[in-house]
């Protein structure tokens, strides 16, 4: 798991850091078990009090592995981990699927999370980022929901979460598009909570002033706050059943392929 990600623990503050900066962070399989594993193994964290998540080198995450969608192009692959976790519609985790979890353990958490956000937050990256309870972005950040150029719709509970951050049609026009967005204006829209000359130095110190409060109240404050969003449950399935249809049909593959040799793709009605 350190070859993916690292963890230190000081004051009840846990400073995780995503390592493998040679790849911006990108998601594989190694990834999304690091990601899963990091989160269960925090929540049994005794004493903690507050967590900052981040990404060493040039980004925060670039999003899904790119061996991973030319898997999906040529039908080897079925769903972003591949693996044992093929069927998507399956609820690995009560209300997710393993991709899923990889961003909504994190939501899960019984203490507050605050994600760093420098370089990118792509795709499932920005998904990630989304599982936490803020987002602290560097002022030359850049984030997009970046499936539909892959022929992808977000399936890793960007759902359940985005409609309680941004307008509805600021959020339709980020699906349709998968523009690239910067901080400023994910600051406007609700998907920044501030921007930071060094975001993870600002969040480490938010974390130590969070773990300075009454822990017993700082729990009972996310739970409740968790509950203002209602049941996850459909969304979450209902991104994943839809996503299972797209994964390698002729369209999302002609998408992968287009974008895999930069030339316009050929779409069938």
């Amino acid at each position: 798991m350190e070859d993916r990600i690292k963890v230190s623990i000081s004051d009840g503050v846990a400073d995780v850091r995503l390592v493998r900066a040679d790849k911006m962070n990108a998601l594989d399989a190694a990834m999304f078990n690091a990601l899963v594993d990091t989160s269960e193994r925090l929540a049994r964290e005794k004493g903690l009090r507050a967590v900052v998540l981040s990404g060493e080198g040039r980004a925060f995450c670039a999003g899904l592995d790119m061996g991973r969608f030319a898997a999906m192009s040529s039908g080897e692959a079925v769903g972003p981990t591949a693996g044992s976790e093929r069927d998507l519609a399956a609820r690995v985790y009560g209300k997710t699927n393993h991709a899923q979890q990889a961003v909504w353990g994190w939501r899960q958490l019984p203490v507050p999370v605050i994600a760093a956000v420098h370089g990118v937050a792509f795709g499932g990256g920005f998904q990630l980022a989304l599982g936490a309870d803020m987002r602290f972005l560097a002022p030359d950040a850049r984030m997009s929901i970046m499936e539909i150029k892959w022929g992808l719709v977000p399936d890793m509970a960007g759902t359940p979460i985005l409609p309680h951050l941004v307008r509805d049609d600021v959020l339709r026009d980020l699906t349709f598009t998968g523009r690239i967005f910067s901080a400023q204006e994910a600051l406007g829209w609700g998907l920044a909570t501030r921007i930071c000359d060094d975001p993870r130095a600002e969040a480490l110190d938010a974390a130590r002033e969070i773990a300075g409060k009454n822990p017993d109240a700082m729990r009972a404050a996310k739970r409740m706050l968790n509950d203002l969003m209602g049941d996850p449950a459909p969304a979450l399935l209902a991104e994943s059943l839809e996503q299972k249809k797209l994964i390698g049909q002729p369209n999302q593959r002609e998408a992968v392929q287009a974008n895999l040799e930069k030339r316009a793709p050929k779409f069938a009605d």
